[in-house]
């Protein structure tokens, strides 16, 4: 059984709010790849739609939407999302995990997009009580 952590970017305020789900609401993200459309029910989010912009592995490593599939593939790039050159022109052979969420995916990076939602009042601020 799947279970991920979840983070939910909210584009009308800025704010991030994290969740961990499982389950039946964890399959609805299976299978899905970067740049799908998830509806928000699955987070508790009715009327809402949840974009996939990105995720991990359980190992740390980055999801990237130019490499097809849940696998994990060395590649040779010059920047992006897993590397970052420190000069002109460097190149690096790096692991990073496809496009697709599965099983070994740990966390998936969302945006809210669509209906307008009050994503504070559903997710709520559980930071702001223990202060």
């Amino acid at each position: 059984m799947a279970d991920f952590q979840i983070v939910v970017g909210d584009p009308s305020d800025g704010m991030t709010y994290q969740l961990e789900i499982d389950g039946q609401d964890a399959n609805r993200f299976i299978g899905r790849s970067l740049g799908d459309e998830v509806d928000g029910e699955a987070i508790g989010l009715s009327g809402a739609t949840l974009e996939l912009t990105g995720g991990s592995d359980t190992a740390g490593r980055p999801m990237r939407s130019d490499v097809r599939g849940p696998n994990t593939e060395s590649i040779l790039v010059t920047g992006g999302t897993g590397y970052n050159p420190e000069r002109d022109g460097e190149r690096r052979r790096v692991t990073v995990r496809g496009a697709e969420v599965s099983d070994e995916t740990r966390q998936i990076n969302v945006k809210v997009t669509g209906d307008d939602t009050d994503v504070a009042a559903v997710l709520g601020d559980e930071e702001s009580d223990d202060e």
